[in-house]
């Protein structure tokens, strides 16, 4: 397994890491096949584990840390606040403000049974916020030792920017890493989030490298969407009913089985080829589908495959904008109207 630079962390990382959101309540219930998934990436030389408070309400943090309890020093740990854990209405138990984040960040460590976060990451953004608050909170907290790193997740470019302005104006840390979505089928932040983070010398975590399961093959225009799958949970979001995507992964998968690869591999491989990102996060709920995307650490793309890719969606491209992950509160019909 290839191990990369994340950002100027000097932290070096796999070039695939582990999703662990899908191990627990929203995906595999048993207890023992997620900590074996857990130790046999670790095996294979993974060793960013990403995880999140909010993923099963603080569950997925136990998985994880009762797994790697043992092997803690060989794990870049990651986690992230912003959203309420558990079901509550408490205004002050979410977002990014200096409240939310020293209490977040205890009860992540608390579950996770660990004393130190190598990446803490800001979830989403958070437009009640000033962010000078939130870059100063998670300052705090590497000089405290609690936590390595500092990043974010879903952030626009000129939300990475305004927070490198902030900590530089302050004499504060600014982010070190940014993880957002990203597959052949999602290419947007190739225009701005991409090079910015480039500029800035901030790592990129890539999350949703196969776009939700379109990137495996699992839907197609003449199967029923798979019961349990995103596509059925999120029909808004995984969108099953278009036929853009239908063909564009007709079109992706004639270019992987030209290059004698699935085109599980092909997503795989060409996500983590862009000189940008650092590494991609995969999401496996068994051991079995943890073996075949592992099978991707080894592949290479060539030029003239990464060509047919780009001829199939182009880049900067979107096939489905709700991919992305997060909409600007600018968009939303109260900002664009005149009282």
């Amino acid at each position: 397994m290839e191990h990369r630079p994340l950002g100027r962390t000097g932290i070096q990382v796999s070039r695939f890491g582990l999703g662990a959101m899908v191990l627990g309540a929203w995906g595999n219930t048993d207890p023992a096949a997620c900590d074996r998934i857990i130790n046999a990436a670790l095996d294979a030389g993974v060793n960013l584990v990403d995880t999140a408070d909010t993923y099963a309400d603080g569950q997925n943090e136990e998985i994880v840390g009762a797994a790697i309890r043992s092997r803690r020093s060989e794990v870049v740990l990651c986690t992230k606040f912003h959203h309420p854990v558990g079901d509550h209405g408490d205004p002050n138990r979410r977002g990014n403000s200096r409240r939310w984040i020293m209490q977040a960040v205890d009860d992540s460590l608390r579950r996770l049974g660990t004393d130190w976060i190598d990446l803490y990451q800001a979830h989403r953004p958070d437009p009640d916020t000033e962010l000078d608050e939130t870059v100063d909170a998670l300052t705090d907290l590497v000089r405290a030792g609690k936590i390595r790193a500092w990043g974010t997740s879903t952030f626009p470019a000129e939300e990475l920017v305004a927070a490198h302005w902030s900590a530089d104006r302050r004499g504060s840390v600014g982010p070190h890493c940014e993880q957002p979505p990203y597959s052949i089928l999602c290419r947007g932040i190739e225009r701005d989030v991409l090079p910015t983070a480039q500029r800035l010398g901030m790592g990129i975590l890539t999350w949703s490298p196969l776009s939700g399961g379109w990137l495996t093959g699992k839907y197609t225009r003449e199967e029923p969407t798979p019961p349990g799958s995103r596509g059925a949970t999120e029909p808004d979001h995984f969108d099953v009913a278009n036929p853009a995507k239908f063909g564009a992964v007709e079109q992706l998968g004639a270019v992987a089985a030209d290059a004698g690869l699935s085109i599980t591999h092909l997503s795989l491989a060409w996500n983590v080829e862009h000189p940008a990102v650092t590494a991609a996060l995969i999401g496996p709920r068994t051991e079995d589908q943890l073996v075949d995307l592992l099978g991707a650490a080894s592949v290479r793309l060539d030029r003239d495959v990464l060509d047919a890719v780009d001829a199939v969606v182009a880049p900067g491209t979107n096939v489905n904008q709700a991919d992305t992950g997060w909409t600007p509160p600018a968009l939303d019909a109260a900002r664009r109207r005149r009282p």
